[in-house]
This record gives structure tokens, sequence and C-alpha cells, in this order.
């Protein structure tokens, strides 16, 4: 993966082209990049988050952001009071207690 800006990139080998090629995630507007080296790869990566952010500015737009961490989330009330039952029996916020749990089904 690829970080700049605030932005992330993953990046694939294409061992028929001998190339590499990659994506900006979490954004609905489509950000690609491609080089033929580890450097150029990341070069061309920061050149288009660049390129993005110069041509929203050049239309008068916000940039899209990539994502901030915070999420809306909505609970059946029962499993909301199980959550918050053992996020205090365990001495952590709720927002802790998700988190972690989340984190540990991903890892």
């Amino acid at each position: 993966m690829l970080k700049y800006k605030n932005y992330t990139g993953i990046v694939q080998f294409d061992d028929e082209a001998m190339i590499f090629h990659g994506e900006v995630i979490g954004l609905r507007d489509v950000i690609t990049f491609r080089g033929t080296t580890p450097e150029e790869i990341k070069r061309e990566f920061e050149k288009s988050i660049d390129g993005y952010l110069d041509w929203c500015e050049e239309l008068g737009q916000e940039p899209e952001r990539p994502f901030s961490g915070n999420i809306h989330l909505r609970l059946k009330p029962d499993l909301h009071a199980k959550l918050a039952s053992e996020a205090k029996f365990h001495g952590i916020s709720l927002n802790n207690f998700i988190n972690q749990t989340l984190q540990r089904y991903i890892s």
C-alpha cells in the first residue's frame, strides 16, 4: 500500500505486461496510476494525487477525501446494550471495544 496526503493506493503487478498498476482506494472518484519499477509507481501515485487535487481546484470543487474513520452505525437496541455491557466489563469505552473487536475480526 502507498500513502500520500492521507490518500491510500493499492498496487498490483501484471506479470504478462511487466507493469505495476494501482488505484486510490476509499473514494468514489477513480484515480489510477502505473509504472514499471517500485520507484516509478510511487512517483506516479503521488503525481496522480497532486493532479487530482489540482484538477479539483481548477473546477472549484472540493476534492473527495479518504475515509475519516467516523461512521454512523445503527444497531438493534439489544445488541447495543450487550456491546455496552461488554465494554464496561472490560473497563473500556464502547468505541474502543467495537474498534478492538473489529480489528480482531479482520486480523
